[in-house]
């Protein structure tokens, strides 16, 4: 972390598993953001005992970083989660939390100093426990039926750019005109969405909600509950 240890300070949660973990189980790196009104708010809960909650980072508005459970210990910051065939994420991932008040309070863009201090963690982080830029996720990725965060306006085209995480390969241009088309049949779509990595559901309440959030990481531009040809295709380059 040489290169912004001059923003890092330390305010410890004890929110966190005593056994310590090795390098090599250090598998995901999972981004949140705070929702809540207050960022001093969002770091008391985050170091209280008694709310059970934690992470490894916390990025301010203003971009420094505030370490708050180290590394190799297993911090609670995903709770039920899944992705692929792994369950119980918090063993094996890097949480990081980002001061935002969410969609519950005014959700806001992210700051240009906190995309900054973003891309620097993560690829430090990336690079010292080699995770796979497939595994960099969100909140909403891994726990889809409970969660929206880090959102719509979390910059993951700008990272992908960055080598950091996975985006798709289609032209706007192209992605513009199948936009909001009517996916005829769309089983297809949910069998490969699942096999990309989200929990699979055969309740289709859940099935929406669970393509809400594909849109809110992949085509932020319209999240609706119509399955649409942009939406497959860009599935599809994904797989």
């Amino acid at each position: 972390m040489q290169k912004n240890v001059e923003k890092m300070s330390i305010n410890y949660s004890p929110n966190f598993d005593t056994n310590k973990r090795s390098i090599i189980e250090v598998k995901y790196l999972i981004f949140h953001y705070t929702g809540m009104r207050s960022e001093n708010a969002a770091i008391r809960r985050l170091t209280s005992k008694s709310s059970k909650v934690s992470c490894h980072y916390f990025i301010k508005r203003n971009g420094d970083i505030v370490k708050i459970v180290p590394d190799l210990y297993i911090a609670w910051h995903a709770g039920i989660s899944s992705w692929k065939k792994d369950k119980s994420l918090n063993s094996n991932s890097i949480g990081i939390e980002i001061s935002n008040p969410g969609h519950t309070y005014g959700y806001k863009k992210f700051s240009q100093k906190q995309i900054t201090s973003i891309i620097k963690l993560s690829k430090n982080l990336k690079k010292k426990y080699k995770i796979k830029k497939e595994n960099v996720l969100g909140h909403s990725d891994v726990a889809p039926l409970r969660k929206k965060d880090p959102g719509e306006k979390f910059p993951w085209k700008l990272l992908n750019k960055k080598k950091i995480c996975l985006w798709h390969n289609l032209s706007e241009k192209n992605c513009k005109k199948l936009r909001g088309v009517k996916l005829n049949g769309t089983d297809i779509f949910f069998q490969l969405l699942f096999k990309f990595g989200y929990k699979t559901t055969n309740d289709n309440n859940k099935k929406i909600k669970i393509y809400k959030n594909f849109q809110r990481r992949f085509r932020p531009q319209l999240i609706s509950s119509i399955v649409d040809k942009e939406s497959y295709e860009i599935l599809k380059s994904l797989i």
